[in-house]
């Protein structure tokens, strides 16, 4: 039987969207760092763009578990 949203496996949404977000992290750091180990001073694009992983990696690290893990199971 579906529910409200549908049929979604929500331990497993959650699972994925911290997953997800550490991932993007922890690429997101090591891009900073080992990229300017290899190659030296990076330009500004690269910067942000590692930058903007490493926020996103943490708000959906942070978020994810709130809204898949409680809010919308607590809806059904």
């Amino acid at each position: 039987m579906s529910g409200r949203y549908g049929d979604i496996d929500y331990p497993r949404v959650t699972k994925l969207g911290v997953l997800a977000g550490a991932t993007l992290f922890i690429l997101g750091l090591l891009g900073e760092v080992v990229g300017a180990a290899l190659f030296g001073p990076l330009p500004a694009w690269e910067h942000t763009l590692f930058f903007d992983m490493e926020a996103v990696g943490i708000v959906l690290v942070l978020v994810v578990p709130f809204v898949f893990g409680v809010a919308l199971p607590l809806t059904e």
